[in-house]
């Protein structure tokens, strides 16, 4: 929502500023410079990206519109309470735990967490690494090497969008250029027409670096920014399964690797001990665990 209520604001000031100014809007309306400038940009987009990362891009662009940002507290308080249920799980009966992990969205533990189960990323994170640990012996260390491969990986490949969408605004204002030349080229083969029909002209051809400049900085670079904000917010997720797992690689009790993994949320978005606590007095471990 506020992606939207920012597009306005610039829209507004921008555009309220000239008319205020005594310009006429009808002068700005030149859809062919738009045209030019939009086109070139999606041109040397599909030039410079896979399918892949214009399927990433498209993604991620909805999500500036449509995600929160950071997760909220209640968020990691559901993520706090299945990592407890599951290590209480497994510590019973690590066996136990591995039909929930090959199948999470029949599971009976995971379908009470829904922001959980539906953060695939997150989800596959989770159930990859306790995979591994009932499957074969891992020391803490190498477990938290193992992981930051993983977060590191999946990081890398998601921090493509925004720098290609930085790069494509980067190119706007010469893409602006671009189509101001063409018109200034234009204007070149009226010269025999009079004043006004020059004038017009060559206001069209300046609009084009106008949208450029307007579409770079007000827009395109905003834009990046949000994104890599979304995935910072994702990373966290990451960060919190990471601490709580490796915690539970130290032996340490159910209630010990939570409060470790709550400690990690950073402070504005981080639940009290007392929510989690309650939250988390009442799980009891799945059925099939041992006593």
């Amino acid at each position: 929502m506020l992606t939207i209520v920012g597009a306005l604001v610039v829209f507004g000031t921008v555009f309220g500023g000239y008319l205020m100014e005594g310009g006429h809007i009808q002068v700005l309306i030149q859809p062919i410079e738009l045209m030019i400038i939009g086109g070139a940009a999606l041109g040397s987009l599909l030039i410079s990206s896979p399918i892949s990362l214009l399927k990433a891009m498209v993604a991620q662009l909805i999500g500036t519109i449509t995600k929160k940002g950071s997760p909220t507290e209640e968020e990691f308080v559901s993520l706090l309470s299945l990592l407890f249920e599951i290590i209480k799980t497994a510590k019973g009966n690590p066996m136990s735990i591995e039909p929930h992990l090959d199948k999470p969205e029949d599971s009976e533990i995971f379908k009470k967490y829904p922001v959980v189960l539906h953060n695939h990323h997150a989800l596959e994170f989770l159930c990859d690494t306790l995979r591994m640990m009932i499957s074969t012996m891992m020391n803490p260390y190498d477990l938290e090497d193992l992981m930051d491969t993983d977060i590191n990986s999946a990081h890398e490949e998601e921090h493509k969008v925004p720098a290609t969408v930085t790069r494509i605004g980067d190119a706007m204002p010469g893409l602006g250029i671009v189509a101001a030349v063409l018109g200034v080229v234009i204007t070149m083969g009226k010269l025999a027409e009079g004043k006004e029909v020059i004038g017009h002209s060559v206001a069209a051809a300046l609009v084009g670096t106008f949208l450029g400049i307007l579409l770079s900085y007000g827009f395109m670079q905003p834009l990046a920014a949000k994104i890599e904000l979304n995935i910072a917010g994702e990373g966290r997720f990451f960060q919190v399964i990471k601490v709580a797992l490796i915690s539970y690689a130290k032996n340490c009790s159910p209630k010990v690797c939570v409060e470790f993994a709550r400690r990690s949320i950073p402070p504005e978005s981080r639940p009290s001990f007392e929510v989690v606590d309650k939250a988390t007095s009442s799980v009891k471990a799945a059925p099939g665990a041992a006593a």
